[in-house]
């Protein structure tokens, strides 16, 4: 028999479904819960193979209405955790992208809506417009937060600005509570570690990756959604997850100003503080970073996987 650990975060789930949940996100969301306790029916297009305490799967595409009302009824659970997109725009048709995570994500939230349940999901850093804009793009102010304006050229981060729009008109209709949690760019501990070196070399290439550096670990991702199933807000709350200080291993305020050739002028930043508040989730959630890219025992983290 399986020993369960105790919730690190309070929440009275029994029984959630989790979309996405052979994803490198999902997957670790699943095993969190369930070790925790909680019954998981995870939802991805496979079933996978095997057998796991707690949890069981179901293949299910949810850009179609009727497989994924009917699941998400017939499982009635006491919250949704929704983790199921296309998330890299580089390589798979914009159409396709945004297609995909606006349909499903509206077919998943109409479903818990219409059962009463409140649903936890991922954004996504992306949704700020940085990630992959193809014009120059800097901060209003720095450190960014949830209210920052949301300005994306791409497909993949306009679908969670339309899927973030979604999770408000759900919240409102049917009187649930929605948590959208936006993750930084996540690392794993699952292979090699993978950055670049703090040898003084240019890395505005690397910076220009959207987000200067912000990062969060899968794990804390996991304890985020943890915690947002116990929070206490009703409606829609937006909650950055990240990591206190950048993995690039620069002063930020450096990185800033590399990409987009000077900070702004409401620039409170610290050192290598990440240029992604999370003062917000601390505040709402009572959720801080607990894994650093820095940590020794963070050496075999691979990376990075954008959200």
């Amino acid at each position: 028999m399986t020993e369960l650990s105790t919730p690190e975060f309070d929440h009275d789930v029994s029984t959630a479904v989790v979309t996405g949940a052979l994803g490198d996100v999902g997957s670790w969301v699943v095993d969190r819960l369930a070790d925790g306790g909680v019954h998981v029916v995870g939802i991805d297009r496979e079933r996978p193979e095997g057998v796991r305490a707690n949890a069981e799967f179901r293949a299910v595409d949810l850009t179609e209405q009727a497989a994924t009302w009917e699941t998400i009824r017939e499982v009635d659970p006491d919250a949704v955790v929704h983790l199921a997109a296309i998330s890299d725009p580089l390589v798979n048709p914009a159409t396709r992208v945004f297609e995909n995570n606006v349909t499903s994500t509206y077919n998943v939230f109409q479903a818990a809506g219409r059962t009463g349940t409140d649903v936890v999901w991922s954004s996504s850093q992306a949704a700020y417009g940085a990630l992959f804009a193809e014009t120059d793009w800097a901060p209003d102010y720095l450190p960014i937060d949830e209210d920052h304006d949301r300005r994306p050229e791409d497909s993949y981060g306009l679908s969670k600005v339309c899927s973030e729009e979604i999770a408000r008109t759900t919240a409102r209709r049917y009187d649930v509570t929605v948590t959208t949690v936006r993750p930084a760019t996540v690392f794993t501990p699952d292979n090699a570690r993978a950055r670049p070196a703090e040898d003084g070399t240019d890395l505005t290439d690397e910076a220009s990756g959207g987000n200067f550096g912000s990062y969060v670990d899968v794990r804390d991702v996991a304890r985020m959604v943890e915690a947002a199933l116990g929070a206490d807000h009703d409606g829609h709350e937006a909650v950055c997850c990240v990591g206190d200080e950048n993995y690039l291993g620069r002063p930020t305020r450096e990185l800033v100003e590399a990409v987009c050739g000077e900070r702004p002028d409401d620039a409170s930043l610290e050192g290598k503080q990440s240029a992604l508040s999370n003062a917000k989730a601390a505040e709402l959630l009572g959720w801080t970073p607990e894994y650093s890219w820095h940590d020794e025992d963070a050496a075999d983290a691979s990376g990075p996987n954008w959200l």
